[in-house]
């Protein structure tokens, strides 16, 4: 039997990387500009789309500047139904004026950015929290599915989808749907490929953004793991990461009552 999902995932990610390599360098120019500029990139996602916000930072291979939003009344649905289920969640991100609400704890300085994950764009809560960034004066980096997009209705009063917000907009290249294989006897597709498309997206950024700090003489702390380095080392890297996460998340806290 041959590897049919991970043969059709291989082309979508060789999609990506024909397609994306420049949106990709711009968004790492942008990231390596904030986190230079002693700013941060904050990172924000609902539903499914939390795991590229998580990937990014913090874990092995990744070092801080990278600021993860995660609202977990729109990401934990581990249970599926009853408390905490996906109904609520699925609701919950298309309420419109949550985003204010979420962007109002935070103070957005000119150094900072903001990367939306969103695979159709379309729900009020990432639309908005790009609106709100705008408004606030800093770069957006919308990372979406154009073609899940474009297939959808648009739903936000503004008459926009994430990407008509992006300063630079990055194509995850999944298919309306999203899943992949069609098997005899089942009607619908399976086997979702935009997680898979996210993870390398925010990977590829990463590994830019590292690049770029470097070649400018600012080589960030990446937290490694003492199987690699040693547990002494590993250490060391792990307490500088969180110090110079903790130092950075000080200043991004709002505490003028004026507002954002």
């Amino acid at each position: 039997m041959t590897m049919s999902w991970i043969s059709a995932a291989q082309k979508v990610l060789e999609e990506v990387h024909r397609t994306q390599d420049a949106a990709i360098e711009r968004a790492a120019v942008l990231a390596a500009r904030s986190i230079a500029g002693d700013g941060v990139v904050y990172t924000f996602g609902t539903g499914h789309s939390r795991m590229p916000v998580e990937e990014i930072f913090p874990r092995y291979g990744s070092f801080p500047g990278f600021h993860p939003i995660v609202e977990l009344s729109m990401t934990f649905h581990n249970q599926v139904v009853g408390a905490n289920g996906q109904r609520q969640a699925m609701f919950i991100e298309r309420v419109e004026g949550l985003a204010e609400q979420i962007l109002s704890n935070f103070r957005l300085r000119p150094t900072d950015s903001l990367m939306i994950f969103s695979v159709s764009g379309l729900n009020a809560v990432p639309v908005e929290m790009a609106i709100g960034a705008k408004k606030a004066g800093i770069p957006v980096i919308a990372v979406t599915s154009l073609a899940e997009s474009n297939a959808g209705r648009i739903r936000h009063p503004s008459g926009t989808r994430l990407a008509d917000h992006g300063d630079v907009v990055i194509d995850l290249c999944s298919p309306v749907g999203d899943a992949l294989i069609h098997i005899d006897g089942v009607s619908e597709p399976i086997g979702p490929v935009s997680t898979l498309t996210a993870v390398a997206v925010v990977n590829e950024i990463k590994v830019r953004t590292a690049r770029l700090l470097a070649a400018d003489g600012m080589v960030p702390p990446v937290i490694t793991s003492s199987r690699l380095v040693g547990e002494e080392r590993s250490a060391e890297l792990f307490e500088a990461a969180y110090l110079d996460f903790a130092r950075r998340a000080a200043g991004t806290l709002r505490t003028d009552p004026a507002g954002m």
